[in-house]
């Protein structure tokens, strides 16, 4: 049997070299792939959520993947609806989601390994979303770098991207390299396994669940054949042109400054480098140059224009057109916009971008500034983010966290704040967010006076501190618990830097390619012995949402507890037996609480 590493290097190198895989489905039959597709999602938090059985990850054997390969021998595996249920959107909309059972997220996960494998080596550089190693700030950062001289923007935006994903179009283009049909018809089936909302069974026709594990790859793999038609199509015919013609009028001036030096005119040669250094040295009308770029990030993708704005709005219609006739989606007329990037800003990815222009503005003795990009925070942004920390215009307390520590009010505080601006760390002009500082500080500060009865200025000096950091000593609020022997545990609040920071990176929290063996659990799994009482065979997984639901659970805590505690883990090896008395004892002690 191979190792789960080996089998997706397998696929990545098939995948490398554009070879058709043949025998996909048989790997569903390596519980190797299973234990690390069980390694890397045991720990979110959808992992304890029930979909439309009371299963859970708690509970978690290989027995139960010995049940599930069998199940895929003999082709008898079924995925149960997802459970739907609606989250709001910022229009004031609602999105499905989905919440599919534990089991079905395991063979999704299994899926998702295999099938990321194989694709990943093919998909388009354009693309960042939900990838390894990219993200939002990869694609901005290509943007930032690349489109220099951009005159227009289009944004577009599909419109129900996930919810509109055409089944036959997709399993036709798996087909196209996986010729293995026992694993189609698995995708076929994980597709259209409906969802039930309110108890009512619905039929999906189409689109991929939100919430479902395999959801994202299958879209890329979707939205490549998008990636593939402009990288192929739109963007060799909408470029011409090895660079822009001179402008005329600067090269009058270039002459006529040539002739001033050779008669000694220094006064007249000055005045004319003046007139020089305030024309574009490159026509900017020049009728053969024009230029397209392309970056995607999930279903929102960005395209940059160098040319007049009738064929952008052609190079619109036939993005429109091709979605429509090949791939069966819509662009969203709301959202899909074609914006004059000197004049007003493109909307991608929570930033403005726009092309910069400034005829006063040098560097050293040329207008370095023009035609670069500028990745900007939206006011909107700071006004939208401020908002739940007024009242009334005023910073106010935050009164359901006056019942936390101060080290868990810092911490609350300093993860939100931490969040946003290393998000925003790209923009130019990043120090707009001291406005969000100043409210987000006093709303804490007012929140820790609340609790104490004490007042902000008395806070402030009791919880300030200073920190060195790769711009200087700045000025933080910080709370620390002591612990005998050990490090104290240090909230913070503040200390960022607020300035530009053109390598930023932040990818999309996804994991790394890690074999099983690394994760400490598989291995505890694969030890087949009981971690409360020492039996060996046949062990479950305990899991449990926090630790602190076993400190509230009462005191002195249960022999299973106080392992868990002790280990500072969330999960528990035990044996059926134990695993047993464990529900039992907590449903008593529920009953009783």
């Amino acid at each position: 049997m191979q190792s789960a590493a080996t089998v997706l290097g397998v696929l990545r190198e098939r995948g490398r070299r554009h070879l058709p895989c043949d025998e996909l489905y048989r790997q569903l039959f390596n519980p190797q792939l299973y234990l690390l597709a069980y390694g890397r999602i045991y720990a979110n938090h959808g992992a304890m959520t029930p979909g439309v059985t009371p299963e859970t990850v708690d509970g978690m054997s290989q027995r139960k993947i010995g049940r599930i390969i069998e199940a895929m021998r003999h082709e008898r595996y079924r995925f149960h609806p997802v459970r739907r249920v609606h989250i709001p959107k910022k229009n004031g909309k609602t999105r499905p989601l989905g919440l599919p059972t534990w089991s079905d997220k395991l063979v999704g996960e299994v899926v998702r390994l295999l099938l990321e494998a194989y694709y990943e080596p093919t998909f388009s550089d354009r693309s960042h979303g939900f990838r390894p190693r990219r993200g939002c700030h990869t694609a901005l950062r290509e943007v930032a770098h690349t489109w220099t001289g951009t005159s227009w923007f289009i944004e577009g935006d599909i419109a129900d991207c996930f919810g509109s994903l055409d089944h036959q179009v997709l399993l036709s283009i798996l087909g196209e390299k996986i010729h293995d049909q026992r694993f189609l018809r698995l995708v076929r089936n994980m597709l259209s396994a409906g969802y039930l909302e309110d108890w009512k069974w619905g039929a999906t026709l189409s689109g991929a669940p939100q919430g479902g594990v395999a959801s994202p790859i299958l879209s890329n793999i979707y939205l490549h054949r998008l990636d593939e038609f402009v990288e192929t199509v739109l963007i060799p015919e909408c470029t011409r042109g090895e660079r822009r013609a001179r402008n005329p009028a600067y090269l009058e001036l270039q002459n006529l400054l040539a002739k001033a030096r050779r008669r000694g005119d220094r006064a007249e040669a000055r005045a004319l480098r003046q007139r020089m250094v305030s024309l574009p040295s490159s026509d900017p009308n020049d009728p053969s140059y024009r230029r397209l770029r392309y970056v995607r990030y999930a279903d929102d993708h960005l395209l940059g224009f160098t040319g007049p704005k009738a064929e952008a709005e052609q190079i619109k219609r036939r993005l429109a057109g091709f979605l429509r006739d090949e791939l069966k989606l819509e662009l969203s007329q709301e959202k899909t916009l074609i914006t004059h990037a000197r004049t007003r800003a493109a909307r991608f990815l929570g930033y403005e971008i726009t092309t910069q222009h400034n005829d006063t503005k040098k560097t050293g003795r040329y207008r370095r500034v023009n035609g670069q990009i500028a990745l900007r925070v939206p006011r909107d942004v700071i006004k939208a983010k401020c908002e739940p920390y007024l009242a009334r215009g005023k910073p106010a307390k935050r009164t359901e966290l006056t019942n936390g520590s101060d080290h868990a009010i810092v911490a609350t505080f300093g993860a939100v704040f931490r969040g946003i601006v290393q998000y925003y760390l790209l923009a130019g002009d990043v120090f707009r967010l001291h406005r969000l500082q100043w409210v987000m500080e006093t709303s804490m500060l007012k929140t820790l006076a609340g609790k104490h009865r004490s007042t902000v200025t008395k806070m402030a000096a009791k919880h300030k501190a200073r920190i060195d950091t790769l711009a200087g000593t700045r000025v933080c609020f910080e709370a620390r618990i002591e612990r005998k022997n050990r490090k104290p545990l240090v909230a913070r609040f503040g200390g960022i830097p607020l300035q530009q920071q053109r390598s930023a990176k932040i990818t999309d929290h996804r994991p790394v390619w890690v074999d099983y063996p690394h994760k400490e659990l598989i291995t505890r799994l694969l030890a087949d012995t009981c971690e409360v009482c020492g039996a060996t065979g046949d062990v479950q997984v305990h899991h449990v949402r926090a630790l602190a639901d076993l400190a509230r659970a009462g005191w002195p805590p249960s022999d299973w507890a106080r392992v868990m505690l002790d280990r500072r883990r969330k999960t528990l090896v035990a044996c059926e037996a134990c695993h047993d008395r464990i529900h039992t004892s907590r449903t008593a002690r529920s009953h009783t609480l």
